[in-house]
């Protein structure tokens, strides 16, 4: 009979890794931290009932290092590793390792990563199974064939590479002309980034919408669907605000692009919590990829459906079935995730890692904050950005949006620049509360930088003391005036 673990390990950092260890501390499960160089201090170390270093700040010495890590898990007696998202999650290896150390890996097998790891290879998957695909290409080697590809699927082209993701090598081509040299430089960075050469060519939609739809299979042969997640705001093809329900999607479309995702992943023997993420425009929706692991975003699936989707990660992987079946699942209300991020929104999202001096997080109804910083945490440079994730709820998208702009006027973060300002333009742009969303959202409203500048300076009602920003504005000022006298 199917047991939960007594201990897991948690194989991350920051935010996600205290997500994980709260829904352990609720299920009564021990959790062992791991934490690097840079974040001896982090309050993920803190939080979890034990705690071992594992190496330096670079990831490839800590993060990235999976023998240690699973090394560690056997040596502190962790029945179970959860990986979060980033770092070794997607990684084949790592569940391999983890079954050969006698480990459980919470998450999907090292089966189902590799058939839907490389795009091309999950492209055809989908193609057999019904999902429908964009017009694309099979793997180009050269400028022949990525010529006679291109006079196929028809421009404009996406150029893609198959490993990876983040939006890492990929190249919108307009023309033949710029053809050559887009594979060329889709393939420098393929191979650097990856370590896979391969790309491939993608029809390119010009506005579409991203809409994904998360998934959750057992080992029992039970999927189920927990409906759409938008997420077309993006930068540089990184999502920065997300919301379910669509505005763009009807019950009909959401039957259809969740029976398309469940036959997706259930035809790679796909268990455990994943998202397949499509394309939609124009009422038709398109298979992208799948990422085969927690979501950054899955916040606000929890906040609609009512299921926390970490604790039914860790009881699938101890090998219970699903709580539910498709037909129990409902949605309700409306939610939005904003990601905080340790950047300057006016210099074009230029990281900036630094201590944080105060901390002031938004409450009251509605609103969640997942986060692993705190007063007085430094923000290292050596990961991602990402301080914060605040998550609204509310009855209707209507109240969702009012109750983001009033959590994030609330919210005092002071030491690094960070996204806040964007996010309250975002929230305040007549587009955005209109539904009017696509993936050029950002490039096609370049007067929200300006609008950030403003807020970016306005106090929050819940902060407290001085501002260091303020004071170094009254003492340049005075420094002008004592210069002219």
């Amino acid at each position: 009979m199917a047991r939960l673990f007594k201990k897991i390990l948690v194989a991350n950092r920051g935010e996600i890794a205290i997500r994980v260890m709260r829904a352990c501390r609720e299920l009564g499960i021990a959790t062992a931290a791991v934490y690097s160089d840079a974040d001896t201090n982090a309050i993920h170390v803190r939080y979890a009932d034990e705690a071992h270093h594992i190496g330096g700040a670079a990831p490839a010495d800590s993060y990235l290092h999976l023998e240690r890590i699973v090394k560690t898990a056997h040596d502190c007696g962790a029945e179970a590793i959860h990986p979060g998202y980033g770092f070794l999650s997607e990684k084949p290896a790592f569940p391999e390792a983890c079954t050969a150390a006698g480990i459980t890996f919470i998450g999907p097998p090292a089966s189902a990563m590799r058939a839907l790891g490389s795009k091309l290879a999950a492209r055809k998957l989908a193609v057999e199974n019904g999902v429908p695909v964009t017009p694309g290409s099979d793997a180009v080697t050269d400028a022949a064939s990525a010529k006679a590809a291109a006079d196929k699927v028809g421009f404009p082209i996406m150029v893609k590479p198959s490993g990876g993701g983040g939006g890492i090598g990929m190249k919108v081509v307009e023309s033949e002309k710029e053809l050559v040299a887009a594979v060329e430089t889709s393939v420098q960075a393929a191979r650097s980034a990856f370590g896979d050469p391969t790309v491939y060519l993608e029809r390119y939609i010009r506005k579409p919408r991203h809409i994904e739809i998360q998934v959750i299979c057992d080992q029992h042969g039970h999927a189920v669907h927990l409906g759409e997640r938008e997420c077309s705001i993006q930068r540089r093809h990184q999502k920065i605000i997300e919301e379910t329900p669509s505005t763009a999607i009807s019950a009909e479309i959401r039957t259809a692009m969740g029976e398309a995702a469940i036959r997706a992943v259930t035809a790679a023997g796909y268990v455990n919590a994943g998202t397949v993420e499509f394309m939609f425009s124009d009422g038709k929706f398109f298979f992208l990829e799948v990422n085969a692991r927690l979501q950054v975003e899955h916040p606000i699936t929890e906040a609609v459906t009512g299921i926390d989707l970490v604790k039914e990660q860790i009881r699938v992987a101890s090998g219970m079935e699903l709580g539910f079946t498709q037909t129990d699942v409902t949605w309700t209300g409306h939610a939005i995730e904003m990601r905080i991020n340790a950047e300057d929104p006016t210099r074009n999202f230029m990281p900036n890692p630094k201590r944080i001096n105060r901390w002031v997080a938004p409450a009251g109804p509605g609103v969640r904050v997942d986060s692993g910083f705190g007063p007085g945490s430094d923000v290292p440079a050596n990961y991602d950005s990402l301080v914060a994730k605040l998550i609204v709820y509310g009855v209707d998208r209507a109240e969702a949006i009012a109750r983001a702009g009033r959590a994030l006027r609330e919210f005092v973060v002071v030491g690094p620049s960070t996204t806040i300002p964007y996010h309250r333009a975002i929230i305040d742009s007549p587009d955005f509360r209109a539904g009017k969303l696509s993936t050029r959202f950002i490039d096609d409203h370049p007067e929200l930088v300006e609008k950030a500048k403003v807020f970016a300076v306005e106090p929050s009602p819940f902060d407290y003391g001085p501002d260091p920003r303020h004071i170094a504005a009254a003492a340049a000022a005075v420094s002008a005036i004592v210069s002219k006298s």
